[in-house]
């Protein structure tokens, strides 16, 4: 699904675009809003869903090559954070939904949550 497409399904306010929305393709989310979980069970290509604001939003997403952010809860970035999506080329979205909503929403229509590994003897 494209980030367009991911806008009009969230209702979204796009803050920062980086390049054309149609040209994004996202088909897994995850969401969370423990940095520490994104870096462990993330995957790189994918949508973070969060609703912290802060710059290190920005910084981890960066790090797993995640296109784009979508901060949940109607929670808008301060300006800082705005700016640095726009220089290392992330786009931001801005959804009132919930957490939930959104990640429900996402999922029926075809976003998949990022696979999180078995653990240790544990059974699907």
């Amino acid at each position: 699904m494209n980030l367009k497409t991911v806008a009009e399904l969230l209702g979204a306010d796009v803050l920062c675009i980086s390049g054309c929305l149609e040209e994004v393709e996202v088909d897994h989310a995850y969401a969370a809003d423990l940095m520490s979980d994104v870096l462990a069970f993330a995957c790189p290509g994918s949508l973070l869903l969060t609703g912290l604001t802060n710059v290190q939003i920005i910084r981890t997403a960066q790090m797993l090559d995640i296109p784009a952010v979508v901060f949940v809860r109607g929670k808008r970035p301060q300006e800082e954070v705005v700016k640095l999506a726009g220089q290392v080329g992330m786009s931001l979205l801005v959804s009132t939904k919930s957490m939930y909503e959104t990640c429900g929403l996402l999922y029926k229509t075809g976003v998949f949550p990022c696979d999180i590994p078995e653990r240790g003897g544990e059974s699907s």
